[in-house]
């Protein structure tokens, strides 16, 4: 899916996606789809109490492979549908909201946290500290798949705002956007 997210970039800036049959594109984007609701509700944030430090580094690695994945997945599919001149039948709603879907839950639950530390839950449900506090005892260090993924999320948010111009959308889906 890397590969193809590459690949469809390439094909996006090179104004020829238009060439390809409508309806394997089309089928495409459906089992894209697939791949992108895999990773749409995957909370990279675990903490299993019981788990040994081993345990929960393996879930994790699990999920980032996923998220990564389906961010993969989405990158393609926005690439395909804001390539120029392309045929009404690739604009599906459905692959549209899964996108949007995934895009939210993991600004929300995945990179606001990361980067600050306000958005943390507290696990173990200790004490309300306050914004500074929490923002004092943050560590600056991000991991490099927390770093990647936020680059692909941002490529799908300015995507997404190519789309807007290109394509009627619902209100509903004009309200998840924004």
């Amino acid at each position: 899916l890397s590969e193809l997210g590459s690949e469809s970039a390439k094909i996006k800036a090179m104004g020829i996606m238009d060439k390809l049959s409508t309806d394997k594109t089309v089928k495409v984007l459906n089992i894209l789809e697939k791949n992108i609701q895999d990773g749409s509700k995957l909370s990279t944030l675990l903490n299993h109490n019981n788990d040994t430090e081993d345990e929960e580094r393996l879930w994790r690695d699990l999920i980032m492979e996923r998220v990564t994945k389906s961010a993969d997945a989405c990158l393609t599919a926005i690439n395909i549908m804001t390539s120029p001149n392309m045929p009404k039948a690739v604009y599906i709603e459905d692959v549209i909201e899964r996108v949007i879907q995934y895009t939210k839950f993991h600004l929300q639950n995945t990179l606001y946290p990361q980067y600050d530390p306000v958005y943390r839950v507290d696990p173990h449900g200790g004490g309300v500290l306050s914004s500074k506090a929490k923002r004092a005892k943050c560590s600056t260090h991000k991991q490099r798949v927390i770093v990647m993924l936020y680059n692909k999320v941002c490529d799908v948010v300015s995507s997404l705002s190519e789309l807007l111009e290109i394509q009627l959308l619902t209100d509903t889906t004009i309200l998840q956007v924004s």
